[in-house]
């Protein structure tokens, strides 16, 4: 049974409360005495309990008393926190975004336009969802996602974007392997080499661009896709020595600094280049997504992510 306690009634056990903590008369309180006893018999009456001990001399609380001082305080503040989140979010200055990201930014790009916005706008709350590439577009027509960060993707009708960042694909392999004692590997180096990546399913064009690399400098790829990712399962089969996989260079160098026995090397001749795009709901007119929006585009000019430091619409 759900019980009607509103933040008035609340408010008044409250000052009560505090008078009677501090050793003062109730009747220090600034409302009429009457009126405050009717609106704390009212507040017992609805939670049922006695929230007083009364004689002709004192009054004290109750162990009921004592714990709803106690949690009210933290109902109230809740409640006040929640009012304000939603007027600020009806007026497009505050409110939840629901971020879908491609594992290979979390390193770098991803971390960067979090601090950003706890900066700039600390009173965003970010849902951060680990999602891949080729399902961010969906998500976001759905209504699944607010804003999306993917590899090469394939946007759909409802859906915009923007380029955000341009980095090389770097190699990432085993310290003892025999194309580590070399800073860049030509892409002919990766003719008789096995190359791990994750399914063409879950970044088509991305992976199609390793391919066509590969078809330029004349051979097909012997490729093993690892069902399951995350991608940073990857790394301890790169220990072993025998495959060598191909990364976005953010999330190469990261895996070559944090993982014992992992290196990363620059890929040439054909250079791949890895091409991550800021995505969102065409029809979202919030002023919260536009500002994200906005500030990627400062991270990336910032940062310098593209060549010409200048965001391109997709």
């Amino acid at each position: 049974m759900s019980i009607d306690t509103s933040p008035r009634l609340l408010r008044y056990f409250l000052a009560v409360a505090e008078e009677l903590h501090f050793g003062r008369a109730a009747t220090r309180v600034y409302i009429s005495q009457p009126s405050l006893s009717h609106q704390i018999r009212k507040l017992e009456d609805t939670l049922g309990t006695p929230l007083f001990v009364r004689s002709s001399r004192s009054v004290q609380l109750t162990a009921a008393g004592r714990t709803l001082a106690r949690e009210a305080p933290v109902a109230l503040a809740a409640l006040e926190q929640a009012v304000r989140l939603t007027r600020l979010a009806g007026a497009g200055i505050a409110t939840t975004i629901r971020l879908g990201y491609t594992p290979v930014t979390s390193f770098d790009t991803l971390s960067v336009l979090l601090d950003a916005l706890r900066e700039v706008h600390p009173d965003f709350m970010v849902d951060a969802r680990e999602v891949f590439s080729a399902e961010i577009p969906e998500r976001l027509r759905a209504g699944d996602l607010d804003v999306g960060l993917a590899l090469s993707p394939q946007l759909l009708d409802g859906v915009d974007g923007e380029l955000l960042r341009e980095e090389p694909v770097a190699a990432v392999l085993s310290a003892r392997h025999r194309l580590a004692a070399v800073p860049r590997i030509p892409v002919p180096e990766l003719r008789d080499e096995t190359l791990l990546l994750f399914p063409r399913r879950l970044a088509p064009a991305y992976y199609d661009s390793i391919v066509a690399a590969c078809d330029e400098a004349g051979f097909v790829p012997d490729i093993c896709a690892f069902d399951e990712p995350p991608i940073s399962a990857m790394l301890p089969r790169l220990a072993g020595g025998r495959e060598v996989g191909l990364a976005p260079a953010s999330f190469a160098e990261h895996a070559a600094k944090t993982s014992a026995g992992i290196v990363s090397r620059d890929v040439v001749d054909p250079p791949i280049t890895a091409e991550l795009s800021i995505l969102w709901a065409a029809h979202d007119p919030s002023p919260a997504i536009a500002s994200v929006i906005d500030l990627a585009r400062s991270c990336a000019q910032r940062n310098k992510w593209l060549p010409n430091n200048e965001a391109r619409v997709q």
